[in-house]
């Protein structure tokens, strides 16, 4: 429910913060005041469309923001959750908030994190429905319609099942479709990459080879230098003579340790200079390996040769660096394996899709029987409502269209639409073309009143529902707002005092008027208030003796 509404610098409000109730909330005041800004300042807080002429001082922002607490275990706290907008601040509560600038541009929030006005509008439509003569009118939407109706019907584990089935078809139609324009153009590719794939597999390139083969070809072509160089320098580490590095080391070692006696200090020197000894020793015998296995092979090094420019040829043909000809080997071969088998994969996901088909029309067939009955139960509702309402010349029907059977779709067999006839025989029609706005706000409460135990939207708003009407009928509207009420939050805008009096809050709306600005204010009022308010809405501007009785009966009696 919406708890808490903070409006500022918007229209004739300069700063107005409102804790807001339980049951039913009725706007009242002077034609003029402002009764709607509430209710267009909350339509603004839910995403509707926002220009600058809703500022009241043009140079600053206006900033509206609506709070609701949400039960935790449902799906718009789910919704919240996963979209990371839940926050330890506000556990059970979204907050919806919209700045707009003096540039007309506008920022959303929910719960204090910027979001996009998609998601504002989504979340909106799911905390509040707006029963108004403008644009946003959810009675307009077909998808509404459904909705309410499945609701109504408790068709949500039947449609769950038929949406699943629904898209589970649609997704293997789209992979058939996709395998199939490839099949079309398979033939002409097919032949190319036979000839690619078997080009490689006879080159049986493995994984970094190449790099192993040009380190080897670089060796082998400069292995008579190699080999020399290296030969040189394991002389240079110990040869016959005993002039190498290795007989030096060992001498001077040997001189060093004559004289320790003497020279105790020179011990030191001794360790490092046979230590130097040892790794003179290890690196000749390491050269001596490497010596041997330096071989000059004119032969192998034109295999190697003959190799790497077989490799760098077919790199170059499919205009690749040769590293990445390992990878392109195993791509084509897998891509030929998919266009080899493209007809018993089709042909595969073709009988898993018609199993699929099998499911969704039994399951769609059940709920459109279901669908089917609750209809008409709840049409014969709705036109009992719309009696007490005093609209008995107009009949309420809801129309079912089949749809193509051949295609699944996530919505079921058939589209809805809520239909309406306000002329005796005439054909019925939807309800944008047909109803006028104070028609379509009473047909939307008696629709309203009829699925609130079903509706999963906690706050309905109706904003002039008794445009028109009058004695008994406003007196009916009264009944039907109060009893909807009970199962949920519920604001209305009045003109009729029989209406006004059975809120169980009352809202004023007032209007003070200077030589530079007006200013609405939207208060809460007492009994005492209540009650002259009530018979300022019967008598006018004189408030009698006798109004101010009647308008006591008349709240003593709701």
């Amino acid at each position: 429910m919406l708890a808490h509404l903070c409006i500022s610098n918007f229209t004739t409000v300069a700063v107005s913060d409102l804790e807001l109730a339980k049951g039913l909330s009725v706007i009242t005041g002077e034609t003029g005041a402002g009764k709607s800004v509430l209710l267009d300042a909350l339509a603004m807080a839910l995403g509707d469309r926002s220009n600058t002429n809703i500022l009241r001082d043009e140079k600053q922002n206006a900033d509206i923001s609506a709070s609701f607490i949400i039960n935790q275990k449902s799906e718009i706290y789910q919704w919240l959750k996963d979209k990371d907008l839940i926050t330890a601040e506000a556990e059970s509560e979204a907050i919806l908030r919209r700045v707009i600038t003096p540039s007309g541009r506008s920022r959303a929030y929910i719960n204090g994190i910027a979001v996009n006005i998609t998601d504002l509008k989504y979340l909106g439509e799911q905390l509040v429905d707006l029963h108004n003569q403008h644009e946003h009118q959810s009675l307009l939407n077909k998808r509404t319609h459904q909705h309410l109706l499945d609701n109504f019907g408790d068709n949500s584990k039947h449609c769950t099942a038929v949406e699943t089935l629904a898209k589970q078809w649609q997704g293997l139609e789209k992979t058939i479709k996709t395998l199939s324009e490839q099949n079309a153009a398979k033939d002409a590719r097919l032949q190319l990459l036979s000839y690619q794939v078997q080009e490689l597999d006879k080159l049986a390139l493995e994984q970094n080879e190449t790099a192993a083969l040009a380190a080897e070809q670089k060796k082998l072509a400069n292995a008579e230098t190699l080999l020399h160089k290296v030969s040189e320098a394991t002389v240079y580490c110990e040869n016959e003579d005993g002039s190498g590095a290795i007989s030096q080391l060992r001498q001077a070692a040997h001189i060093l340790k004559q004289q320790l006696n003497d020279l105790p200090e020179a011990s030191s020197c001794v360790e490092m200079i046979e230590s130097a000894c040892i790794q003179v020793e290890e690196a000749h015998a390491d050269l001596n390996a490497i010596t041997a296995d330096l071989v000059v092979d004119p032969q192998r090094l034109q295999l190697v040769e003959s190799r790497l420019d077989t490799i760098y040829t077919i790199a170059r043909k499919h205009q690749i660096n040769v590293e990445e000809l390992f990878a392109t080997h195993q791509a084509l071969a897998k891509e030929l394996d998919q266009l080899a088998g493209g007809d018993a994969k089709i042909e595969a996901l073709q009988e898993q899709q018609q199993k699929i088909r099998t499911d969704y029309i039994a399951s769609a067939k059940k709920l459109s029987k279901r669908r089917r009955t609750v209809a008409k139960k709840l049409a014969d509702a709705v036109n009992k409502k719309l009696d007490q309402l005093k609209m008995a010349h107009c009949q309420f029907e809801i129309e079912l269209t089949a749809l193509d059977d051949q295609i699944p779709h996530s919505n079921g067999m058939e589209s809805l639409e809520f239909l309406i006839s306000t002329i005796p025989g005439k054909p019925a029609q939807a309800l944008a073309k047909i109803a006028s706005g104070g028609e379509l706000s009473r047909i939307s409460l008696a629709i309203a009143v009829v699925t609130a135990q079903t509706s999963n939207i906690p706050t309905l708003v109706f904003d002039e529902v008794d445009v028109g009407i009058g004695g008994s009928v406003a007196e009916v509207v009264g009944n039907l707002l109060r009893e909807l009420g009970k199962s949920a939050q519920v604001f209305c805008v009045t003109h009729l005092a029989q209406v006004a009096a059975k809120g169980n809050t009352h809202l004023l709306a007032k209007k003070s008027v200077s030589k530079t600005t007006a200013t609405t204010a939207i208060i809460e009022l007492d009994n005492k208030a209540r009650t002259a308010e009530l018979a300022r809405m019967m008598g006018g501007l004189d408030v009698t003796d006798s109004s101010i009785a009647h308008a006591t009966e008349m709240l003593e009696s709701a």
